[in-house]
């Protein structure tokens, strides 16, 4: 017997206390704050893995201090491993500015996280200097912030629980022995950034392992061999790129460990990480979709902690499979004056870290956006590159995907396999979401609607 349930969600809660038009910061104030994280991220030449772990945590705080303001659903207490929800007394909450409260949050928890965090501590003083211009009382505000402390004081245990800090004592990472090995590359010959990062918990997989990429190609360097002709593929492709390919190899290079040779000095050249760059296209997707305050922290977030679990999971098959870059395997077996366009990162080649983060977050923003919400990508024109339109979230995945065949750091079977991983966990994750929080992440057409009716099948 097929029973049909039909189910109700109250999209972000529409039928809450906190109503918009009262907010004194919007959308537009949180995307600046994070801009602003991303900022000094670039500025401290942040790891891949590492600036998505701050922005999780920094997205996470400033939506479970929303979630106070009458809108329990908002909060990931019911989803995340382990993790509790913030308690602050009523009387507080009451006393305090929802929207002052989540934005100040940001500039409060990256100032605890983020190794030159204390440059947000005159951003907070400055947005809190706003909000009285805006009309909130100094009373409100020294609420506001001390329920913000408060909340940070409550999340900071569970952020120094995930392992980061046992990182460096781990025993100093050595390159294994034999051909088919990753080896440090030029020109800087960095050590491997972060080979246990697979050690950091996650915030909604059950492990590391639990989305094993596909095996990758024996290495063989037989001429007649796949994994032979994957690399005489990338050396083909790079030796012969066209305008438009490299314009994609540069857009999503994203490499904030980029150096630059001019005879013998070698600076460094500081980039946005591949996780900020995605923060960065959240932001644009919810400005453009005039997403509510709420909505937005709650998107931001969602796509902060997919980008973590991803680089987690690649990050255990990196190490785990630790294969050799193009560039090294080129060399020796090709053409040993051959460079790829981009320049090669210091961790080992599969799966690629673009592919299946990019992927991941793109099928979370598909969810959330629809199969084709149109975009300008602007997050690299502050390093000069021009912008790119995407027609949806999937084409940019894609996209950023094939630049590493383009850039030639990656093989083919690492940039498919890695977005067939990324996809697994986007699709995981919004299962977990929507079974814990009861969300619906589609919006309406109509904005004046505040319920979305799904229909549910539940064989008996």
């Amino acid at each position: 017997m097929r029973k049909y349930i039909l189910v109700v969600f109250i999209l972000f809660l529409g039928t809450t206390c906190f109503s918009q038009n009262s907010e004194k910061f919007s959308s537009k104030d949180y995307v600046s704050a994070l801009k602003k994280v991303t900022d000094v991220m670039v500025n401290d030449v942040t790891s891949p893995v590492a600036a998505a772990r701050y922005y999780a945590y920094v997205t996470l705080a400033s939506n479970e201090v929303m979630s106070l303001f009458q809108m329990p659903e908002q909060s990931f207490s019911k989803s995340l491993n382990g993790f509790p929800k913030v308690q602050v007394a009523d009387t507080l909450i009451t006393k305090s500015d929802a929207s002052l409260a989540s934005v100040y949050t940001v500039y409060k928890m990256a100032e605890k996280l983020l190794p030159s965090g204390y440059k947000f501590s005159t951003e907070g003083d400055s947005l809190i200097r706003v909000a009285i211009k805006k009309g909130i009382s100094k009373e409100q505000t020294e609420r506001t912030s001390q329920l913000v402390q408060i909340a940070i004081t409550q999340i900071t245990p569970y952020i120094k629980a995930d392992n980061f800090r046992k990182l460096s004592s781990f025993k100093k990472y050595t390159p294994l022995s034999g051909d088919g090995h990753w080896q440090p590359t030029g020109p800087g010959y960095m050590q491997a950034l972060e080979p246990n990062w697979n050690q950091i918990r996650p915030f909604l997989l059950d492990s590391a392992q639990q989305f094993k990429p596909i095996a990758p190609i024996v290495f063989d360097t037989a001429k007649t061999s796949p994994f032979y002709k994957q690399m005489d593929e990338v050396y083909n492709i790079v030796n012969k790129l066209t305008k438009k390919q490299k314009a994609i190899a540069s857009f999503w290079d994203c490499n904030p460990f980029a150096l630059q040779q001019i005879g013998h000095v070698e600076f460094g050249l500081k980039k946005i990480s591949p996780g900020g760059h995605w923060i960065g296209i959240t932001g644009n997707a919810c400005l453009k979709k005039e997403t509510s305050l709420e909505q937005t922290i709650f998107i931001h977030t969602t796509v902060a902690i997919t980008l973590t679990d991803a680089f987690i999971s690649c990050w255990d098959g990196k190490y785990k499979t630790n294969r050799v870059r193009p560039e090294t395997a080129i060399n020796k077996w090709i053409d040993n004056k051959w460079k790829p366009l981009l320049q090669t990162p210091p961790f080992p080649e599969y799966t690629s870290g673009h592919s299946v983060i990019s992927t991941a977050a793109a099928t979370v923003l598909t969810k959330i956006f629809g199969d084709n919400f149109s975009f300008t990508d602007t997050t690299e024109t502050e390093f000069g590159l021009p912008e790119r339109k995407f027609k949806s979230f999937l084409q940019a995945s894609q996209e950023a995907a094939i630049s590493r065949l383009y850039g030639g750091i990656h093989f083919r079977d690492s940039i498919e396999n890695g977005a067939l991983q990324g996809e697994q966990i986007g699709k995981y994750i919004i299962i977990k979401i929507l079974e814990s929080n009861n969300r619906n992440f589609t919006f309406m057409k109509d904005k004046k609607q505040h319920n979305n009716q799904i229909i549910s099948h539940d064989e008996m």
